[in-house]
């Protein structure tokens, strides 16, 4: 049989309303009282019930990390990652954690309620329609992987600009000076980072970049390596490519192969996101790694201490560093 409050009532001489208080507001309790309880229901391996104290403290515990990518499955290797980092997280405290994609997730106005749930990571493509939802029924809301422009929540990012300089200064100091750029239609606010960086980084360097040396296409291999072999296949075809992420850079190096062209002796190619692709090619991918769990944690981190209402920093942004492999 499971012991009981009673049970650790008449152990440690203290009554269940102390005891209740004790783990649902500890701060509350002498040290003397606390230190009683806590031995004796150590003693009983005595655990609160989650349901009884959510009801006494009008509070669930309960977050919700939500992948908000286009057909994504919770098994997607980059928000997996990211996932991880808030689950190592909140297995530090009492939370409890919910998983799903944006897709699967009802968003009609009465479903947080129904869900119970106090906060939400919304990680990915999220957009400002379902950031209201959520504020709407005063569940605190924290972005990772992107950022809304004029919607005053914390948001948790890599350093899209650092990690493209990386890249760029990369081919540059292999003497590259003919690069281009293959894009995917993905998030919005990252291949609008990662544009917008490679365009900057290219001209304090004092390389042009014209519309020829840009190709977009959609986010899969087969999409990048059309665009790619237009790029590689023009009289003067670029000697460097760089893939918005390794997708994208999959697909160039097929376009290489396919066109006779070697890697990196006629063409040098880096990527972006450091996944388990990068060291399934041949030659291996150089490519910049996001730390996505420590993305994680500390959209974990940012959100509970907006539930805390502790201050709680606005952006954050985590390092990103260049992984140099064979095709560079």
């Amino acid at each position: 049989m499971n012991p009981t409050i009673y049970d650790v009532s008449r152990l440690s001489g203290v009554s269940t309303a102390t005891i209740s208080r004790t783990f649902s507001n500890p701060e509350l309790v002498r040290e003397s009282t606390r230190r009683k309880v806590f031995e004796a229901a150590e003693v009983l391996h005595y655990y609160p019930n989650a349901i009884a104290r959510a009801m006494a403290r009008q509070r669930t515990d309960k977050i919700a990390f939500l992948i908000c990518k286009k057909r994504a499955t919770i098994l997607d290797e980059f928000y997996a990652g990211i996932c991880e980092g808030s689950m190592r997280e909140i297995n530090k405290s009492d939370h409890q954690l919910v998983i799903s994609t944006a897709e699967d997730w009802d968003i009609a106005p009465s479903t947080a309620q129904t869900k119970q749930i106090e906060g939400v990571i919304l990680a990915g493509n999220a957009s400002a329609g379902m950031v209201t939802e959520f504020q709407n029924q005063n569940v605190a809301v924290v972005l990772v992987n992107n950022r809304i422009p004029g919607m005053d929540l914390p948001y948790v990012v890599s350093d899209e600009y650092g990690g493209v300089r990386l890249a760029v200064e990369h081919l540059i100091d292999r003497g590259h000076r003919n690069i281009a750029m293959v894009a995917g239609r993905f998030s919005p606010y990252i291949i609008g980072e990662r544009y917008n960086a490679f365009l900057s980084v290219t001209k304090e360097h004092g390389i042009s970049v014209d519309g020829q040396r840009v190709k977009m296409c959609r986010p899969d291999v087969s999409s990048a390596a059309e665009a790619a072999a237009e790029l590689l296949g023009q009289k003067d075809r670029p000697t460097a490519v760089f893939g918005a992420n390794d997708v994208i850079a999959a697909g160039v190096l097929k376009a290489a192969r396919r066109l006779g062209l070697r890697v990196p002796e006629d063409v040098a190619v880096v990527g972006f996101d450091d996944s388990t692709i990068c060291t399934m090619l041949e030659p291996e991918l150089t490519s910049v790694h996001i730390n996505c769990r420590r993305m994680g944690e500390l959209a974990m981190d940012r959100l509970r201490a907006l539930l805390s209402q502790e201050d709680c920093p606005p952006a954050t942004v985590v390092p990103a560093e260049l992984k140099i492999r064979g095709t560079t």
